[in-house]
């Protein structure tokens, strides 16, 4: 039942004849007793409640390491850290030894999830870099940097000269290195007047946008760090009697399903979140395992839509 190489052909297909005969399952239990593993793995969200909710990029790689997992019998636990109560809980939770790893989900600089994790030695991926630890965990990550260079660069080749962003949290990786990519491909047409940050939020995409406009009426195009925000950002310009593309080319970043909805649809880098997902379930389970693992840059992909 457990595979390997010490069973024949003939006496596999008589167990799982027995199996489909009785109706047998595995007690998860007594496995665990015996093998002392839990069988499950955290999905450790490092965020409010809420944003479970109203990010749709969570709840994606939410499903996508669901799905990963149950192809392995294994069992997904949703823990949520976005508050010192919390924090507390799923400390003493994850150390008592309910989980065999944890895949790290939106962790911010000098997060202190990150130190327990490290200090208590549970196998850890973290999703995206997390500032201040990439050398001590295991990371799956996209090319942040590359990304925003390709959707910078796309802007310019639209004629636009003018060009703004709306970064994410400066003490996220996303935050972060989105931005270096922007000012690098900008290179000495960077304008600092020119940047604005956000929290990933539509509210803090649409406020963004407005201090914007105020301080450089001249925009020809914003990219948003996320689609959330490009959607806040669009709000804000029609509220101005500005069009999309016609005085402001958009671009956003995630292609979490909310970007073909807008109006113009979005133009965006799309992360691929079910590779994410799975790869950072491979990779906890080989720290589980006691193998090395390494970390994983990923390739995004300009997706060109109406609002450029």
């Amino acid at each position: 039942m457990n595979g390997g190489h010490w069973v024949s052909p003939a006496a596999r297909e008589a167990v799982e004849h027995a199996i489909r005969d009785t109706g047998y399952q595995a007690n998860q239990h007594a496995r665990s007793l015996a093998t002392g593993r839990a069988n499950s793995l955290a999905f450790l969200l490092t965020e409010p409640q809420h944003q479970l909710f109203t990010d749709p990029t969570f709840s994606i790689l939410l499903r996508g390491a669901a799905q990963a997992l149950s192809q392995r019998q294994l069992t997904p636990v949703l823990l949520v850290a976005g508050s010192e109560a919390e924090r507390r809980n799923v400390t003493q939770f994850v150390t008592a030894g309910h989980v065999d790893g944890v895949l790290l989900i939106s962790s911010h600089e000098s997060e202190p999830m990150v130190d327990m994790l490290l200090e208590a030695r549970i196998p850890t991926v973290a999703c995206g870099i997390p500032l201040g630890h990439s050398d001590d965990l295991t990371v799956v990550s996209v090319d942040e940097v590359g990304s925003a260079r390709t959707m910078t660069r796309h802007l310019k080749e639209r004629g636009r000269r003018r060009i703004a962003m709306i970064t994410g949290p400066s003490d996220t990786g996303g935050g972060r290195y989105r931005f270096v990519g922007y000012r690098e491909e900008l290179g000495d047409a960077f304008d600092p007047l020119l940047v604005e940050e956000g929290d990933y939020s539509t509210e803090s995409g649409a406020a963004a946008m407005a201090v914007l406009l105020e301080r450089a009426p001249d925009i020809d195009a914003v990219f948003a760090a996320s689609d959330r925000m490009a959607s806040g950002a669009m709000a804000t310009l029609r509220r101005a009697g500005r069009t999309v593309p016609g005085d402001v080319a958009v671009g956003g970043f995630d292609d979490s399903g909310l970007a073909e909805s807008l109006e113009p649809p979005l133009t965006t880098m799309r992360q691929p979140f079910d590779e994410i997902s799975r790869v950072m379930v491979d990779l906890v389970l080989d720290l589980v395992e006691g193998r090395e693992a390494v970390s994983r840059m990923l390739a995004t992909r300009l997706i060109v839509r109406e609002s450029t």
